[in-house]
Order: structure tokens, then sequence, then C-alpha cells
């Protein structure tokens, strides 16, 4: 069974940073794609980051610059490493792999 597990959320001032990690299992996390997004109260899934097996990353306009993603195939985790960040980045953010998100974890930005 597919299992992520999110955590490293939390209260941030604008400008501060966070880093989420992603802790996977029960499936081969060297071989997979993997991404983050972000829900924003009363909003979608927003597409935020993805990284292949080969560790090339891509990010959404609306982080680029600002967040950098990131893999350990050793500890089969995932991280997603935020800078700068903005009120506007308040949201849940979730892992994911094919189809199947994790719990979430909550990112607040506010003074």
């Amino acid at each position: 069974e597919v299992q992520l597990v999110e955590s490293g959320g939390g209260l941030v001032q604008p400008g501060g940073s966070l880093r989420l990690s992603c802790a996977a299992s029960g499936f081969t996390f060297s071989e997979a794609g993997m991404y983050w997004v972000r829900q924003a109260p009363g909003q979608g899934h927003e597409w935020v980051s993805s990284i292949n097996n080969f560790g090339g990353a891509s990010y959404g306009e609306a982080v680029k610059g600002r967040f950098t993603i990131s893999r350990d195939n050793v500890k089969n985790t995932l991280y997603l490493q935020m800078n700068s960040l903005k009120p506007e980045d308040t949201a849940v953010y979730f892992c994911g792999t094919g189809q199947t998100l994790g719990q979430g974890t909550q990112v607040t930005v506010a003074a």
C-alpha cells in the first residue's frame, strides 16, 4: 500500500522559510515521479512542483525561484524547501505520486 506522510508545516512570518518532508513507503520510491500540490482555503488543488526519478524538477510560476524540491532515495523522502514565504502561500501542502496524495501539512504565513 502506498503511504505518504507529510511533516514540517507550521506558522511562519512573511519572508521566512520552512522545509516540508514527505516520508514514502509501499512502493519503489527511487523509480517514482513525485510532486507537491497545495490547497488554499476554499480553493482547489494547485500544482506546486514535481521531480522525476532522475532528479529533474519543475515549478509552478507562483513559487519559481523561491521553492526547491528535492528527494533522498536512500531515506525514501521527498522535500520542499520554501523560502521568501508570502501570505498567499498559506495552504495545506500535499505530496503525491500518481493519483495518491498524503494527508497534508498546514502552512500558514502571517505576521
